[in-house]
C-alpha cells in the first residue's frame, strides 16, 4: 500500500503523529512517504505559505498513491490535487475554536468558511479526539471516524535513568496563549517547589525532565488530547490538568491524575500544593495512569486498528 502523509512539520503536536504513524506502518509493511515542504518561517505566514507551496508541489506532481493522509486543516490543500485513490483528512482539536481564540474576528470567520468547504474534500475524516468528534457531528452534521495517537512505549528505552527531583515541577509544550504557560506563571512564586519549562526542548531532553519531576502541570485553555499525558502515565508522573478538550477522555480526575478549571490559577496553585505534600495519593493515582495507557494506548494495542483502517478504507 502506497500512502503519502501530509503535514506543515513532522515535529510536535499533530505532526509528530503523522511521523509516528508513518514510521509503524513502514515498519508493517506498508510504503508512507512524508512531503517535504518547506514554508515562510513567520508566525502569520507559515501556514498560509506551507498550503500554497505544498498545493503546487501536489498539482504538478507525477507520483501516483492509494491513500493522501493529510494532518490539519492546511494540509488539505495539497491534498486536494494529489493524486490518490482515497483522501483523508485528520484534525486534531476544532480548527475554527481554535483560530478564532487566537485571532481576530476577520481571520475566524475565514477560518470557519475555509474549515467547512476543505472537510468536505475528504473521504474519510478522522480525529484522535471523542470530543472533536461529537463537536463536528454537532455543529456541521459531518461524522469523524476516532482513533486514539498512540503511545510507542520502545521508545522510552533511550531515556536515561534519573533521581527523582523533590517537589520539581514540570511543564512540557508551546510557549503560547491557549497552552496556558501564563497562568502557570502567575502562581509560580507560590508553589511550593521548583518549576522547570519545557517549551523548546527534543524529545529526549523532555522525557528527561519529566522523568525526574514531581508532577507534570498542563494549564491549557484550549486541547485536543495532549501527547504528553500519556508519556507522563507511562513514566508514572502524575499530571494535573485542566478540564478542557479531551482531556478528560484520559484523565479521570482523582483516579488517574487531577483535573481542574481553565483559567482558575488559585485552584491549580492549590492542587500542585497538595498533590506535593500526599505522596499516597500521588503513587495511587500513578500507578492507575500507567496501567490505562499499557492496556488502551500503546502501539501493541492500536496498531491492528490502524491496519484495518487504511485497508478498509481502499476497499470502500
Amino acid at each position: 500500500m502506497k500512502i503519502l502523509f501530509i503535514a506543515p512539520k513532522y515535529t510536535g503536536g499533530i505532526g509528530g503523529h503523522a511521523a509516528r504513524v508513518a514510521e509503524k506502518l513502514n515498519e508493517y509493511g506498508f510504503n508512507v512517504k512524508l512531503m517535504d515542504t518547506t514554508h515562510i518561517p513567520i508566525k502569520k505566514l507559515k501556514n498560509p505559505s506551507f498550503a500554497l507551496i505544498s498545493s503546487f508541489k501536489a498539482v504538478f506532481g507525477n507520483e501516483k498513491y492509494d491513500i493522501v493522509h493529510a494532518f490539519n486543516v492546511p494540509s488539505a490543500f495539497p491534498m486536494k490535487y494529489t493524486k490518490a485513490k482515497k483522501k483523508i483528512l485528520s484534525v486534531h482539536g476544532v480548527y475554527s475554536e481554535q483560530v478564532d481564540a487566537l485571532h481576530s474576528d476577520t481571520v475566524a470567520t475565514a477560518a470557519s468558511l475555509a474549515e467547512t468547504k476543505v472537510l468536505k474534500w475528504a473521504d474519510k475524516l478522522t480525529t484522535d479526539s471523542k470530543i472533536v468528534k461529537e463537536t463536528y457531528k454537532k455543529k456541521l452534521g459531518i461524522d469523524f471516524e476516532f482513533l486514539y495517537a498512540p503511545l510507542d512505549i520502545k521508545k522510552f528505552e533511550a531515556i536515561p535513568d534519573v533521581k527523582k527531583i523533590d517537589n520539581q515541577i514540570v511543564y512540557i509544550g508551546r510557549d503560547s496563549f491557549e497552552k496556558g504557560i501564563d497562568i502557570l506563571r502567575s502562581i509560580e512564586t507560590r508553589i511550593k517547589g521548583k518549576v522547570v519549562y519545557c517549551t523548546d526542548v527534543e524529545w529526549k531532553e523532555a522525557m528527561t525532565t519529566l522523568k525526574e519531576s514531581s508532577i507534570l502541570v498542563i494549564p491549557s485553555r484550549i486541547e485536543s488530547i495532549p501527547q504528553v499525558i500519556k508519556e507522563a502515565f507511562f513514566l508514572k508522573v502524575p499530571v494535573i490538568a485542566t478540564d478542557v478538550g479531551g482531556i478528560p477522555e484520559l484523565i479521570q480526575n482523582n483516579v488517574n491524575g487531577i483535573l481542574v478549571k481553565s483559567n482558575n490559577p488559585d485552584l491549580l496553585l492549590e492542587e500542585i500544593n497538595n498533590l506535593l505534600e500526599d505522596k499516597e495519593k500521588s503513587k495511587k493515582i500513578v500507578q492507575n495512569g500507567y496501567e490505562f495507557v499499557i492496556s488502551n494506548l500503546t502501539w501493541e494495542v492500536l496498531l491492528p486498528k490502524y491496519v484495518k483502517f487504511y485497508e478498509d478504507i481502499l476497499k470502500s
